[in-house]
């Protein structure tokens, strides 16, 4: 009864699953329900079979689904929901462990959650954690501030590590559940969390593993808050390249169309010396210009447009 269409479109939407996990906060996800698998082709640019094979009976291939942007940004659009850029991120993860009956403080060993943290990972996670290197020396230092660790100082202990992105979480482990305390610190904006999970065991490898998840998901998502792309804003900016520099014209519009805040952009008018281009963009002018010159292209000013140099 294997019926390969059925199976693809299963494909579809795992794909578009994995898509709208990655650029939406959770909370807006759940605005995201019954999108029929018409609706949902209908945001597809084009799509890929390959290594397709029978192994005892079963079907394998891989699917690989090329999106709209456009159209992406539309749909999420028309239910309200301001996007994220998908930019991974490598973030310095202090977790220590508190235990409040004696006051100890774990950093490395007998913490799992140092042992395990990164065991759990989605394909569709943005960021990438990076735990400190094993070094007494800093063990020691937190345990002589075990009362105030809450207050404490670590810039001396992440200025060793060459990351600028970093989240401190402290644990407490409570006889009844699990207490945290997260200080977010993503984009230069720091964000102070904290979480209670009653009746929870971390001896428990399913409360474990719940935990990690929901601390993971609540960091994922002050990180796509951070990137998100406000589509109410658009900024109409238009742009003059010499008509005459194919290559450099090539290059531009590839530069525009990789360009996650750039929603729209097409040909205002062109002669022998220059094209013009439209460009609709979601943000600021001055986000566009840094945008712009990370793609290696620097613009002028001149009769109230940009022209690249």
């Amino acid at each position: 009864n294997f019926e390969k269409n059925s199976v693809i479109d299963k494909g579809f939407q795992t794909s578009f699953s994995d898509l709208i996990s990655m650029i939406t906060t959770s909370g807006d996800r759940k605005k995201i329900k019954n999108v029929s698998i018409k609706e949902l082709k209908g945001m597809i640019d084009s799509f890929t079979i390959s290594d397709e094979k029978f192994i005892n009976n079963e079907y394998f291939a891989n699917l690989e689904t090329t999106f709209n942007k456009k159209k992406i940004l539309k749909f999420l659009e028309n239910k309200n929901i301001f996007p994220s850029i998908p930019q991974r991120n490598k973030v310095l993860l202090f977790p220590i462990l508190v235990e409040t009956k004696d006051n100890n403080i774990y950093l490395f060993n007998n913490n799992i959650f140092y042992d395990k943290w990164n065991e759990q990972k989605n394909s569709y996670d943005l960021l990438d954690y990076l735990l400190p290197s094993e070094d007494i020396e800093d063990l020691i230092e937190l345990q002589k501030k075990s009362q105030d660790i809450e207050t404490y100082d670590f810039s001396n202990l992440i200025n060793k590590y060459d990351i600028k992105d970093n989240i401190i979480l402290i644990i407490y482990k409570e006889g009844n559940g699990i207490k945290t305390l997260s200080k977010i610190n993503l984009n230069n904006t720091l964000k102070i969390q904290n979480k209670n999970y009653p009746k929870k065991d971390i001896i428990n490898e399913d409360d474990f593993s719940n935990i990690v998840k929901n601390l993971k998901q609540l960091y994922e998502d002050q990180w796509k808050k951070n990137n998100q792309i406000n589509t109410s804003i658009k900024l109409s900016i238009t742009i003059s390249i010499n008509s005459k520099k194919t290559k450099r014209i090539i290059e531009l519009e590839r530069a525009l169309n990789s360009i996650d805040l750039v929603s729209d952009f097409n040909i205002l008018n062109f002669n022998s010396e220059s094209i013009q281009y439209k460009i609709t963009y979601n943000s600021t002018p001055n986000i566009f210009l840094k945008d712009m010159r990370e793609k290696k292209f620097e613009l002028v000013m001149k009769n109230n447009i940009w022209t690249i140099k």
